[in-house]
């Protein structure tokens, strides 16, 4: 391998076949510039992001940012992957050594940040919390920086953020609009939820696609009406909160429920209630 380019002396780029490769490893750039051949004892870690204008940020990001914190921020990347078997965008190893680095100067300043979502995180994203708390753990225990719920929080949403392709601002309307639709389910139907449940699960895992089409203005393609005729007579009480949820949703974010929708929400709203 030789080098295409000095990020500083703990990080090269080079090139290969399809893309440029980011290589970390303390004093692999040191006194070296482009032409010249890695030392291939030193790499550590090896990034390679498809994205051209990803690598650039990252490899931008890297100048500023301590080997330890970056080494920190692949770990908690592998430990979401592997533990939990999470498929993340690239954008996590930009929007998640940004995120971390700053962090930790604020903890380091005492300029600690409450997480106004965090109820919500640890409700709808539990895999995701439990990846942020690791994080916080794995950042106390080699930083030796101690961190709170909140920042867990955080790193939570950045995973999830990187699971949906989505930026965090979406992401923060994803989650309000599955709250206001799961109020309306507990409030018709006077009923407190089985969290730990399956149904409860699958019905979260639901909304969490459903408020993605809402929020991006696409549609399901109405197929099957014979089926939705069928539900709707079958389980009248939990079509007519659909029903309410669609009056909701049009009056919000003016976005017609096609039936479709309402057949899945009817059945799931059925599930997660008397099952």
């Amino acid at each position: 391998m030789v080098i295409n380019r000095v990020i500083n002396n703990n990080v090269i780029s080079v090139l290969n076949d399809v893309s440029e490769q980011v290589i970390m490893g303390s004093g692999v750039g040191f006194q070296k510039k482009p032409g010249d051949p890695v030392d291939e004892s030193k790499i550590e870690k090896i990034f390679s992001l498809d994205n051209k204008e990803l690598s650039d940020q990252f490899q931008t990001l890297l100048r500023e940012v301590p080997i330890e914190t970056m080494k920190l921020v692949e770990d908690i990347i592998q430990f979401a992957k592997t533990t939990y078997s999470k498929k993340l965008n690239d954008i996590i190893y930009v929007a998640l050594t940004d995120h971390v680095n700053f962090a930790i100067e604020r903890q380091l300043n005492q300029q600690e940040i409450k997480n106004g979502m965090l109820w919500e995180i640890k409700k709808f994203y539990k895999d995701e919390f439990a990846i942020g708390l690791a994080a916080v753990q794995m950042i106390e225990d080699r930083l030796n920086v101690a961190m709170s719920e909140d920042e867990a929080g955080f790193i939570a949403m950045h995973i999830v953020n990187a699971e949906m392709n989505q930026n965090l601002s979406d992401v923060n309307e994803i989650t309000e609009v599955i709250q206001n639709i799961l109020n309306i389910v507990k409030y018709h139907f006077n009923i407190d939820f089985d969290e730990d449940s399956l149904n409860y699960f699958r019905f979260i895992t639901h909304l969490k696609f459903f408020a993605q089409r809402l929020l991006s203005n696409t549609y399901m393609q109405d197929q099957d009406d014979f089926l939705y005729s069928a539900i709707r007579q079958k389980y009248p009480h939990s079509f007519e909160c659909t029903n309410k949820i669609s009056t909701f949703i049009k009056k919000k974010y003016d976005y017609q429920l096609p039936n479709e929708e309402k057949l899945y929400l009817t059945i799931h709203i059925e599930r997660v209630v008397h099952r």
